[in-house]
């Protein structure tokens, strides 16, 4: 059940969440973006949230944990090393006008992303540690 709602957990961030902050001026109708940049943008936020309805049918109908915590861990994983190699192209997560999105002073990307990340990897390690103790 740990491994259930450590992805329900980590899909309603990347499916949910994320699109309602990132659907408005300063993402997809920001104004200073490309059209490129924003036809990017709601690409991303499809396929995650499409992503995410994939493990959650996976996860509570088909009963298969294990495809849906990988492609959970993609999508946690790939925003947090996106976060962590920002540097080399040029990337932030402050808004133009410097303002930054923060929860004690962490980034709430990185602050949500990253607790989804590690509950995903403790939850599955749990689950083998009790399988082999059960075995």
């Amino acid at each position: 059940m740990i491994k259930k709602i450590a992805i329900t957990f980590s899909v309603i961030l990347y499916a949910i969440v994320v699109p309602f902050l990132d659907i408005n001026e300063t993402h997809v109708w920001n104004p200073d973006w490309t059209p490129h940049a924003r036809i990017h943008e709601v690409w991303q936020l499809i396929t995650n949230s499409s992503i995410g309805v994939v493990c959650l049918w996976l996860v509570w109908y088909k009963k298969e944990v294990q495809l849906s915590t990988i492609l959970s861990l993609i999508v946690t994983g790939g925003f947090l090393l996106a976060f962590f190699l920002k540097d080399g192209y040029g990337g932030s997560m402050k808004y133009l006008d410097g303002s930054e999105k923060t929860i004690v002073g962490i980034n709430i990307g990185v602050l949500g992303f990253g607790i989804a990340f590690l509950f995903l990897i403790l939850s599955h390690m749990l689950t083998k540690i009790k399988k082999t103790t059960h075995n």
